[in-house]
């Protein structure tokens, strides 16, 4: 593991120098002005200089020096060694001509021995007379085109300039996205995972990534053993592969890899004849309903995706005592543009990591675990084709164009023999991971995310399309720091290895640098699967970041022809943002385009992982337009927080996201509304003391606007708790749907238990949402003194 070390640690090291070097730059560059870069000019400038220290040295002219001549040679010599663009001309624009001329009895300072003759005094003095206006003269001249092209109000060049950002994401064109991603496309075909990292890392390189590095963990993996699961019918002795092709030879050659792709990772292993029960989406409600008139002890649960996480959804047939299940999605859940029939998939039943090293990092000597499955349930996955001969459409005349969702009739017995066969071994997972150190907060990161090649053709073209992306943004931006420009704040960029088996290499890499990424990780921008339809884009963000995003779409929609109105939410999604937001707390945001289907219909459809054709993502997005789109967002987006002097972050809009979560009729917990109402308006007098004050040049301290950002960047980790059900985030402030406003751990734990005010469960609930609403109106109230004891000791 020796590679690692060489990560974020380092970057720090060098983040210091990089930070003492601007220290030093902005010295130099005060007062600069970007349109005096003119060659003639400034070595005009430099020319009048060197001829008045040349006057200046001579016999008799150290009388000429003002009363604070010592503190002005002694700031003078330090600009000896600095190169030609470091001239102030803004800063005086006369310079030191002024100065002597503002003495009106200079002459009368000046002695020198008596001339021999009144001729020669006259020559001389003549001689004095001219150059003397020569050198007003000049000094008019420079003052005039000094204050001309550099008023005496210029700032000095920032980076948190926005056309500067537009300058910046202009060059990203969808024809090089589309370049890229057939480039990508073409390599997954050929090459295997660690191959794919190494070109990548390749390239990013070229481009000008500093410090690129694969970053190697061996962590277990489950793969699909040798054949396939299978299901046989015991009333008609019918044996069915997961896609609904009998189980013989010929169908499983000319299907071998869709059948070796349906699986779940970290299934129980071996053999279990029993009933099928149907249970629908597995919600509480509806395992309440069956158990009252069915025994499910080992039997066999035929359970949709959808409207809550799979592995809470697990946990609750575990609970019921189920001994497996079989996995599949409604067809009128399905979108229309993706006639997904007749196709398998994967899921993972990892809530996050190495199994074999859980909540550390999977470094050489490190304990391992011995976790050949995450669940005492068999696990099979099925195609919709195979659920309609499990269930046989009712004979109803279909007057309309209604879809009906498949359901099993209670009175019908189902008895299948469920074979699951999967294989778990040690496997390297690679990440690649390259930054771009910031300028004035290097130890301060924006860490931005995609996903590369897995095995067994998962989502070939989701990965391809976020490399793809990824790629386009680093490119512009490198163009623009090769001319000098560099953002505050340094950016990771990520690609992150073993996505598809519960976001591997995020969690290891996390793991590893957790003490550092704790303290320094600003934001997380996630660019997982960013075209999923071509319908609707769907933006999520957390709180804070809300407004940011808004702003963003908005401005976009002001470019394009067609935009409808974008809500904004904070839900919880797939992909690799999932250790950053449950156990760092780190603000994060995700740009993706959606079907308006799939938008309407369940969530968490997204946790079946297809086996997709590359063609799909150019069916979808043919000119990849919408590709753009995606990048010149998220682009916008990272350049904003990563230079921004005050994080773009809105505290007010987390109190106010407390508040409504706590606004539905039931339960209604009086003492939390009134905590979430002092939050309020500690978050309003925090926002309009310190952030709007903060947000004015003139007023902006850099230890204030230090301290302001600390406190902005970990507002969101007090609403990390410890416990909650399997598959829901830690971080509350995330919602399970858009649908539901209410703070998912009280709306589960209400559901689970009857509606008493005494109840165990649902009272640990209110405590972990009540001790996080307290956290976060004391971290505004310390912020607040902090601010207020800095303004006494100033006075």
């Amino acid at each position: 593991m020796g590679d690692n070390e060489a990560g974020l640690p380092n970057m720090s090291l060098q983040g210091k120098k990089m930070a003492y070097q601007k220290v030093n730059a902005d010295l130099r560059t005060s007062g600069h002005s970007q349109y005096l870069d003119n060659d003639d000019i400034q070595a005009t400038a430099l020319d009048l200089e060197w001829d008045m220290e040349k006057e200046l040295e001579e016999p008799g002219f150290d009388q000429f020096q003002p009363d604070n001549a010592e503190t002005q040679n002694l700031g003078h010599s330090e600009t000896l060694d600095l190169h030609l663009d470091s001239i102030q001309p803004a800063s005086s624009p006369k310079g030191r001509f002024q100065r002597l001329q503002e003495e009106s009895d200079y002459v009368t300072h000046y002695t020198r021995s008596a001339p021999k003759t009144s001729r020669c005094n006259f020559c001389y003095l003549l001689k004095i007379i001219c150059i003397g206006t020569i050198l007003f003269s000049f000094g008019i001249l420079i003052g005039y085109y000094a204050h001309m092209n550099c008023p005496s109000d210029a700032k000095p060049s920032r980076t948190n300039d926005p056309q500067l950002y537009q300058d910046i994401l202009k060059t990203i064109k969808a024809e090089d996205i589309k370049k890229s991603f057939r480039t990508w496309i073409q390599l997954y075909k050929r090459e295997d995972d660690l191959e794919i990292s190494k070109k990548i890392k390749t390239h990013w390189t070229e481009l000008g990534l500093e410090d690129t590095q694969l970053m190697n963990y061996s962590v277990l993996l489950d793969f699909p053993a040798s054949s396939p699961g299978t299901i046989t019918v015991s009333s008609t002795g019918q044996c069915f592969y997961p896609d609904g092709q009998p189980c013989r030879e010929e169908a499983r050659r000319g299907h071998s890899q869709d059948l070796l792709s349906s699986y779940a990772a970290y299934s129980a292993k071996g053999t279990l004849q029993a009933d099928v029960i149907d249970v629908s989406y597995g919600t509480v409600d509806d395992l309440k309903r069956i158990t009252k008139f069915k025994n499910t002890t080992n039997q066999i649960a035929l359970l949709k995706l959808g409207k809550l996480p799979l592995l809470y959804k697990i946990s609750l047939l575990e609970k019921a005592g189920f001994g497996g299940a079989l996995l599949y999605t409604d067809p009128c859940d399905i979108p229309k543009s993706g006639d997904l029939s007749a196709e398998t998939f994967m899921v993972t039943l990892n809530p996050g990591g190495d199994p074999s090293t859980p909540g550390y990092p999977s470094l050489d000597g490190s304990f391992r675990h011995s976790r050949p499955n995450l669940t005492s349930l068999l696990v099979q996955p099925i195609s919709v084709s195979f659920a309609k001969k499990l269930i046989p459409l009712p004979k109803l005349r279909m007057d309309d164009d209604a879809c009906r969702p498949l359901e099993l009739p209670h009175n019908e017995k189902r008895t299948v023999r469920l074979q699951v066969h999967t294989v778990t071994k040690f496997k390297t997972v690679t990440n690649v991971i390259g930054y771009l150190k910031g300028l004035t907060s290097p130890d301060r990161y924006i860490i931005v995310g995609s996903n590369h090649h897995v095995g067994y053709s998962y989502n070939g073209q989701e990965w391809a399309s976020s490399t793809a992306i990824i790629t386009a943004f680093i490119q512009a931006l490198m163009l623009r720091v090769k001319k000098g420009w560099r953002p505050e704040r340094t950016i990771v960029f990520c690609s992150w290895g073993g996505t598809t088996w519960g976001n591997i290499g995020s969690y290891e890499w996390g793991e590893d640098f957790a003490k550092i990424l704790q303290k320094n990780a600003v934001a997380y921008v996630s660019l997982h699967s960013p075209v999923r339809g071509n319908t609707s884009l769907h933006p999520v963000a957390s709180p804070s970041l809300q407004q940011l995003v808004l702003e963003k779409n908005k401005f976009n929609c002001t470019r394009r022809a067609q935009c409808p109105g974008t809500n904004v939410s904070s839900i919880q999604i797939q992909g690799d943002a999932d250790y950053f937001i449950n156990h760092l707390g780190v603000p994060t945001v995700q740009f993706a385009y959606e079907d308006i289907k799939a938008l309407e219909s369940q969530s968490f459809l997204s946790e079946a992982i297809f086996t997709k054709h590359a063609t799909k993502i150019e069916e979808v997005d043919p000119s990849f337009k919408l590709h753009e789109v995606i990048t010149k967002l998220s682009g916008e987006v990272i350049l904003q927080i990563a230079s921004e002097p005050v994080l773009p972050f809105n505290a007010l809009d987390i109190a106010l996201g407390v508040q409504n979560s706590l606004k539905a009729d039931e339960p209604s917990v009086p003492h939390l509304l009134a905590m979430a109402a002092r939050l309020r308006e500690s978050a309003e007098l925090f926002q309009s003391d310190e952030m709007r004050p903060a947000n004015d040049p003139e007023e902006r301290a850099p230890g204030r606007v230090r301290m302001l950002n600390d406190i902005l960047q970990d507002l969101e980790k007090n609403f990390l708790v410890e416990q909650v059900p399997p598959g829901f985030y830690r971080n509350i402030l995330y919602h399970l749907d858009g649908k539901t406003s209410q703070f998912s751990i009280l709306k589960e734990a209400w559901e689970q238990c009857s509606p008493l005010a005494s109840n165990e469960t649902f009272q640990e609930a209110v405590s972990d949402v009540l001790n996080s609403i307290n956290s976060a109106q004391v971290s505004f109230k310390a912020g607040l003194d902090v601010f207020e004891s800095v303004l006494v000791e100033k006075n």
